[in-house]
């Protein structure tokens, strides 16, 4: 919209929180934060990042969940402009990265569309750095050289589908689905019958770079079983690839967090097969 060091002023600033962790909030994000007038903010925020912003400070949550969304996109939207036209300077705070399934592309049209100056912060994605904190590289050297980032959680307004699953199956080395715990079965079942090998490692992480954060471990064969078992519900990434083998000996973070249903997946595992 403006170039970083134009003296316009910035109403919006479409802010990435980061996956979970606040400490991997970007510096840049920060400092928007604590002088915002205004804060929209989504569920998957930290709430400790909010005390970073001023007391005084306006906080409004527009958090989305699977079946309940505490305000349309384009109430959101609305919103946005709404405070920004009253010369309010906003922070939109999202999850991961704005314009990675997070609808800050909409967002920013919609703030173009009607004049208002803003700017997109990008965040650390949870497509790369919950696997990281899974100990799961997306690429490593001889193992794994391309990744594809897709949602499991496609528009249900769609005319149809984009997400080609037979193709996915071998375009890439690692495939990472967010929004997806929920059609794994389904997706597992495209995976496989588009020839990807039914030993391949699967991986689902749930509330990835968190102190609750709970891995388990299958193969595309037995992994919506196992999934069932331990009862996995959203927030879950979707790890698939060889590099999920890696984590035997990469995992460094929450060692112990494999989670409380780690002895329930190993028995799914072993009934699956």
């Amino acid at each position: 919209m403006r170039p970083r060091d134009s003296a316009e002023p910035v109403n919006v600033a479409l802010v990435g929180a980061g996956p979970g962790d606040p400490g991997l909030m970007t510096v840049r994000g920060l400092a928007l934060l604590r002088r915002a007038d205004v804060v929209v903010y989504d569920r998957l925020v930290d709430p400790r990042l909010l005390d970073e912003a001023r007391p005084d400070a306006i906080r409004i949550f527009v958090g989305k969940a699977s079946g309940h969304h505490t305000l349309a996109q384009s109430e959101i939207n609305a919103l946005l402009v709404r405070h920004a036209e009253r010369g309010r300077r906003v922070v939109r705070l999202k999850g991961g990265d704005p314009f990675v399934f997070g609808r800050g592309g909409e967002e920013a049209e919609a703030l173009a569309a009607a004049g208002i100056p803003f700017e997109v912060v990008p965040g650390v994605s949870s497509a790369v750095a919950v696997p990281a904190y899974a100990g799961i590289p997306v690429t490593h050297r001889g193992i794994a050289s391309s990744f594809a980032v897709v949602t499991g959680h496609e528009d249900e307004t769609k005319a149809e589908r984009s997400v080609d699953w037979a193709r996915l199956a071998h375009a890439v080395d690692t495939l990472v689905i967010l929004m997806g715990v929920r059609s794994l079965p389904r997706i597992a079942a495209a995976l496989l019958e588009a020839g990807r090998a039914p030993d391949t490692p699967v991986a689902l992480v749930r509330w990835g770079t968190t102190d609750a954060q709970e891995t388990v471990v299958g193969r595309l064969d037995n992994i919506a079983t196992v999934s069932q078992a331990v009862r996995l519900s959203p927030p879950v990434i979707i790890v698939v690839g060889e590099v999920v083998a890696l984590r035997e000996r990469l995992a460094w973070f929450g060692l112990a967090a494999d989670g409380p249903d780690a002895p329930a997946a190993a028995e799914a595992i072993a009934a699956a097969g």
